[in-house]
């Protein structure tokens, strides 16, 4: 073997291990991004349902809560009023009226379906002759379904759904009856977050172990007004480019709320 072949099984050899750590290194970093995507957003979904569960809870006890524990007892066990508000109006001397705003207490909801339930009313988007519905309680809709029909003019329209969700309640509607634009024709239910959820990891940042949300929950001065603030944040972002120091928003580590303003806003929107 002379020192030509040498060499070219040498170059070759160098060649192939330098493709295969370049081939490694793109896969890494494809891995890597994807990786980064799919937390990031599970930690999101996280975030949105902490936000509702505090939401709900703030209106129940007129606070927030810091303690994990106590949001995730409040979410199994929990019951959320169901109020109504009219206003009386009483006319005064000289043309004053006096407008008395009344709450009531009508009933109870569980905070677990106020929190994870969305009720959807869908109306009718024309005045037309109402032609039947193409569905039954208990249904599922799902998004462009047409589930009713109405003749609008001369026309046969069968609208899209804009909402998704299990029809919990169908209007009594006779085929052939004049109905109104804004009518209600039935009730819709969807889930906004995973029912089956685990409360006992409420806290727990998703995809890392032994990791919980930075909770903060405090009562500041605003306008002469007392008011509480919450922030919930994660405090170690496997995103490399959220950093606490960004001034873009966006680029900060994944929070929602503020510890200065009254905000439950998260900064992934």
């Amino acid at each position: 073997m002379n020192l030509t072949k040498i060499l070219t099984g040498v170059l070759l050899i160098a060649s192939l291990f330098l493709a295969y750590q370049l081939y490694r290194s793109v896969q890494g970093t494809i891995e890597e991004r994807k990786t980064i995507t799919v937390t990031e957003a599970a930690i999101v979904e996280k975030l949105k349902f902490i936000r509702e569960a505090e939401i709900v809870f703030q209106s129940v006890n007129k606070r927030y809560t810091s303690n994990w524990d106590s949001l995730a007892n409040f979410i199994r066990s929990g019951q959320v009023p169901i109020v109504t508000r009219r206003e009386e109006i009483t006319q005064k001397s000289y043309g004053v009226e006096e407008v008395k705003v009344i709450i009531d207490t009508i009933g109870f909801i569980s905070a677990k379906d106020r929190i994870f339930k969305k009720n959807y009313d869908v109306t009718s988007p024309d005045n037309g002759v109402f032609l039947g519905f193409k569905v039954k309680e208990g249904d599922r809709i799902i998004k462009n379904q047409k589930p009713y029909s109405l003749r609008v003019g001369e026309k046969v329209n069968a609208p899209p759904m804009q909402d998704e969700g299990v029809i919990t309640k169908i209007q009594s509607i006779k085929v052939g009856t004049e109905i109104k634009k804004g009518q209600q024709l039935m009730t819709l239910t969807n889930y906004l977050f995973d029912p089956n959820i685990d409360l006992t990891t409420l806290g727990e940042v998703p995809g890392k172990s032994n990791l919980k949300f930075d909770i903060y929950v405090a009562f500041v001065e605003k306008g002469g007004l007392r008011v509480q603030v919450i922030e919930v944040k994660d405090p170690k972002p496997v995103n490399p480019i959220r950093k606490e120091s960004n001034e873009a928003k966006n680029r900060k580590p994944l929070h929602f709320g503020s510890r200065f303003d009254i905000s439950t806003s998260g900064n992934w929107e």
